[in-house]
């Protein structure tokens, strides 16, 4: 019980900083929208939509909106199906806490934590040296060849269902080398996507407010009415937007370039 109110803990301390970041982003675009000088248009829910936008044209676009970890999964007896959580987007492989061939207590053979490298390598004039130590790390992959080290499996990124071609007969721990997406409070500190994200998120804001100025062209007043600013401010939205989609082309946000492309 108390683990899983430490772990609640952590989630809720977690939700509260994103939260604040997102405040602190939404307050940002209210001030440059002229807030607290002249009434804004804009309820909180347009905000949050343009930082939604934000996002999600981020995570499409750029590579630094992506992460390499590992994950722990337990597998269970006679199921091989699992449902990842949504912020997985590819699963690259999977290994497992041990081979299979070393014995009965489950954990893998670690040769430096054995005195391996003292009886072999260090003293390789007396018997055995690298030669044998190569011979016994081909001998362990032939075996883990032959008596299943290794999980075949199918990844669906739509469902995020993980199935594994073989039939588990056991508890089994294993870690996916997956690639996922970064959470939202990371990319909100990181130094180079958050003023992206920042300048997304207020072009679209503008643009929202441009979509609701533009429906009345004019407001009515004693000296002739007010000209609203609508196609000002979808001009100037519209190309911030074509301008931040080619920083992502050009890799301005963070991201790391193709390299060099031959052919």
């Amino acid at each position: 019980l108390s683990v899983c109110v430490f772990i609640n803990c952590i989630n809720t301390s977690k939700e509260n900083t994103n939260m604040a970041l997102r405040d602190d982003i939404i307050k940002e675009m209210e001030l440059r929208l002229g807030g607290q000088m002249v009434d804004v248009e804009l309820d909180p829910e347009h905000y949050h939509l343009a930082l939604d936008k934000s996002l999600d044209k981020y995570r499409q676009r750029s590579e630094n909106a992506v992460e390499e970890s590992f994950v722990h999964l337990r597998l269970q007896n006679d199921l091989n199906e699992y449902t990842l959580p949504d912020d997985i987007i590819e699963v690259k492989d999977i290994y497992r806490r041990s081979s299979g061939v070393s014995g009965t207590s489950g954990n893998d053979f670690e040769p430096f934590e054995a005195q391996y490298l003292n009886t072999y390598l260090l003293h390789s004039g007396r018997a055995g040296g690298l030669g044998v130590f190569d011979a016994l790390a081909q001998h362990r992959e032939a075996l883990g060849r032959l008596f299943g080290a290794e999980y075949t499996f199918t990844w669906n990124h739509t469902s995020h269902n993980l199935l594994i071609h073989r039939r588990i007969k056991a508890e089994d721990d294993v870690y996916l080398h997956v690639y996922n997406s970064r959470p939202e409070e990371v990319l909100f500190t990181d130094v180079y996507a958050k003023p992206w994200i920042k300048d997304y998120a207020f072009a679209h804001a503008r643009l929202i407010l441009a979509e609701a100025r533009g429906k009345f062209n004019t407001i009515a007043g004693p000296q002739g009415g007010t000209t609203l600013n609508a196609d000002v401010l979808r001009a100037d939205a519209q190309a911030d937007l074509d301008k931040l989609e080619q920083d992502l082309t050009l890799y301005a946000e963070g991201s790391t370039g193709l390299g060099f492309v031959i052919g």
